[in-house]
């Protein structure tokens, strides 16, 4: 820690890495959207089969929140995040050889490299919350939050034209070596600028007391912290806990948002919609900069509604379901054939999405203090749960509707409301929890 009591802004840096290395986190799931379509052409994938390949990284990422959580709190957030970053970059660059493994079936290759990728990838968002939770104070806590989650939509705005670009003019196997080399660069930021503060070389006494003054974790990942036992028992609590299962249901339904726009909405754009390749990648865009606004704008009103003195839970529950009821906005794409209403509808809802999306910063104020990394992987398994069936409802039910998107939207349109009823009537309280010993 630098003895001076000159004032740095570390924690600025950190929440900025974060974004980076967050938006490379969701432009290496959306890769197979860009590629699906030349894809699919060249190896004959149907729609079903594609939904079924959509959700492989949903199953593992799953299964692996529970495991990712409890080694983020046993081993702390940075080597298990530099792994996760590694790994995901690896498995990304692989998917480009899936044609080239002749004695496996390219369905099932394909299937088991999204699954390893939802596997590496599985650590990194309960690792932001447990970060933004040592790094920052209550008052600022929604914002950085926000900042973070708010990358989901800067990726396409980064990437969705790249790639698009890419798998136009270069084959779909050009998406996944560029993104897995991104993926590697990002890996080597995030070595060389996040610590936690009580081992950051560049923060500043004055910081570190400040933060630690009004909220933050700072001692989340010292030494003595690092080895301490997993205690499994906790789950039964957390999972016991009404307002927590409101939160998980809620982020259920607006995760299931996400996952339409980070699957199925470049095959809609270009199957019902007309679009070319390079075109979807481009009007992509404009719903992901809409949900980017949207993202940190609402952590910025909810953190001033708390510093105006609003209660918490309004603080946090208000923007969460104006944003809601904005997001619904997605159904009117039904009602018109006309491009720029489609991608202005597209761009509202994706710009309410982004205002609800304040769940990180909800479990930064209510998990309990001895287990973060868990509470947040339980958090994010529930949330991810959606990327198993949302790929695979959509994928059945343009099967069996033949091909009908409006049905699909409307599928999408419901996770709203029941969101909605999830923190109106289930949630209650936003508090943090208190495990019994």
């Amino acid at each position: 820690m630098a003895d001076t009591e000159r004032n740095s802004h570390i924690r600025f840096w950190i929440i900025a890495v974060l974004f980076i290395v967050s938006s490379i986190n969701y432009a290496s799931r959306a890769t197979l959207s860009f590629a699906a379509v030349p894809l699919a052409k060249e190896i004959h994938i149907s729609t079903v089969q594609l939904g079924y390949i959509f959700s492989a990284f949903g199953w593992s990422y799953v299964i692996g929140q529970i495991p990712g959580g409890a080694l983020l709190d046993k081993y702390g957030s940075r080597p298990i995040y530099l792994w996760s970053i590694t790994l995901w970059a690896v498995f990304t660059g692989m998917q480009a050889f899936v044609s080239s493994l002749s004695v496996v079936p390219v369905f099932i290759s394909l299937f088991a490299l999204r699954f390893a990728l939802g596997f590496a990838e599985c650590p990194s968002f309960p690792a932001n919350a447990r970060i933004v939770a040592n790094w920052f104070p209550n008052s600022e806590r929604g914002t950085a939050s926000a900042i973070f989650n708010a990358s989901q939509y800067f990726s396409l705005v980064a990437f969705a034209p790249l790639m698009g670009f890419l798998a136009q003019n270069y084959g779909w196997r050009s998406v996944f070596l560029a993104m897995g080399g991104i993926g590697l660069v990002g890996a080597a930021i995030f070595w060389a600028v996040v610590q936690s503060p009580s081992r950051h070389k560049g923060i500043s006494k004055r910081e570190y007391d400040y933060i630690e003054a009004n909220g933050a974790l700072v001692n989340l990942d010292r030494p003595a912290a690092a080895a301490q036992t997993i205690r499994w028992g906790i789950i039964g609590q957390l999972l016991a806990n009404r307002m927590l299962l409101g939160i998980y249901l809620a982020q259920y339904s607006i995760t299931a948002l996400t996952y339409f726009y980070a699957t199925w909405f470049p095959i809609y754009l270009i199957k019902a919609r007309g679009m070319s390749l390079t075109g979807a990648g481009f009007a992509s865009a404009g719903p992901a900069i809409a949900g980017f606004v949207g993202g940190v704008l609402g952590g910025i009103v909810s953190d001033l509604l708390l510093r105006k003195g609003m209660s918490l839970s309004n603080a946090r529950k208000i923007p969460i379901l104006v944003g809601l009821v904005i997001s619904c906005a997605i159904l009117l794409c039904n009602y018109t054939d006309s491009q720029a209403l489609i991608m202005t509808f597209m761009a509202i809802a994706f710009f309410g999405k982004g205002v609800a999306a304040l769940g990180w910063a909800v479990m930064s104020d209510a998990a309990p203090r001895e287990a973060t990394g868990l509470s947040g992987s339980i958090f994010n398994l529930f949330g991810n749960a959606a990327g198993i069936f949302t790929p695979i409802g959509i994928g059945y039910i343009l099967a069996e509707t033949g091909n009908n998107w409006d049905m699909a939207l409307l599928f999408v349109f419901a996770h709203s409301i029941v969101a909605m009823i999830s923190y109106l009537f289930i949630t209650g309280e936003i508090k943090r929890v208190v495990l019994k010993a």
